[in-house]
């Protein structure tokens, strides 16, 4: 099955960097790009996404906020926030939150963990 996948970052070379890891990996799945929260939110109220990739750090409201507005909307949405800031603190936040927090630069071994735990996480919700 093909998934959607939303990939939220402001640098547009950063969003393209994420869709070409996720097409080496998935090429039968879509990527849809939000360029900040508010795209976001309007691809997940429109059922755009079945999972997001989201950077941490943007202009307004920063990933982990965003994060919470999206799991509050669809509560059982997979999603990661990453950054190349993986003090402690921002870690924690994104676990508090219900996110994964995958360090930048983004590796193969880490997309592919995030991807086998939200396609697993999806297969089994109802």
């Amino acid at each position: 099955m093909g998934y959607r996948v939303l990939v939220v970052d402001d640098s547009k070379l950063a969003r393209m960097a994420v869709a070409k890891a996720l097409s080496a990996l998935h090429p039968d799945w879509t990527r849809v790009e939000a360029a900040n929260a508010d795209e976001a939110l309007a691809h997940a109220k429109a059922g755009a996404c079945d999972m997001a990739i989201i950077d941490y750090n943007m202009p307004g409201r920063d990933g982990l906020q965003l994060a919470a507005e999206m799991l509050a909307l669809l509560p059982a949405m997979p999603l990661a926030v990453i950054s190349a800031n993986h003090q402690v603190e921002v870690v924690t936040r994104a676990r508090e939150v219900g996110a994964t927090f995958l360090q930048k630069p983004l590796t193969a071994k880490a997309l592919v963990d995030f991807a086998t735990d939200a396609t697993n996480r999806l297969s089994k919700s109802p």
